[in-house]
């Protein structure tokens, strides 16, 4: 398994490095024979260290969690423990997902990151009929992947992802699940309405 450990802003030393690949290989090999890569990047949040955490398990499986604390060790392992625990709770569905080949394949789409609106309270106010116009940050191509409604939703809990759009595999459709307000998961189904 290849383990990439980034610093942004934040010197990581070799005590700090053998601690995370260490732990990263035992939480990653408990529940999978052979991991592909993870990622980890620890950076300064004001006064305290953030570490971001991503793991690829298996084709298409990503997992993702991330934590901070004013020490960096205590920052990385509550993450760590935030991956061990999604990896344990999704543990039976995670080893059955390659035998379960979905009945439609994915979507190739295009995938735009739009720079947020600058809200700032010292910014000018423009007052021209001039309408805002998005600044693009980013564009790439991504995948609409064919599952379940129970699979969507663990795929987005497992990447700790606010929204997943997927291709139902039940009727081909396009469905979103997404993370409510209140801490619940909602669907959207267009299908379900006709």
């Amino acid at each position: 398994m290849r383990i990439a450990v980034n610093g942004k802003q934040f010197q990581i030393g070799d005590s700090l490095r053998g601690h995370i690949d260490e732990s990263i290989r035992q939480i990653s090999e408990k529940y999978f024979s052979n991991p592909i890569d993870a990622t980890v990047t620890m950076s300064r949040d004001g006064g305290k260290v953030r570490a971001d955490i991503s793991v690829h398990v298996g084709r298409r499986i990503l997992i993702q969690g991330q934590a901070q604390n004013a020490d960096a060790y205590a920052s990385f392992d509550a993450a760590a423990a935030k991956i061990d625990k999604r990896l344990r709770r999704f543990k039976r569905r995670l080893r059955d997902h390659d035998h379960q080949a979905p009945a439609v394949d994915g979507l190739e789409a295009q995938e735009v990151v739009f720079a947020a609106e600058n809200e700032a309270e010292d910014a000018p106010v423009v007052e021209e009929d001039v309408e805002w116009q998005p600044v693009v940050v980013a564009e790439m191509a991504t995948q609409i992947d064919s599952m379940t409604v129970e699979s969507a939703v663990m795929h987005m809990e497992l990447s700790e992802a606010p929204v997943l759009m997927f291709r139902n595999a039940a009727h081909g459709d396009i469905n979103v699940v997404f993370r409510r307000t209140d801490g619940n998961i909602g669907w959207i189904d267009p299908k379900s309405t006709s």
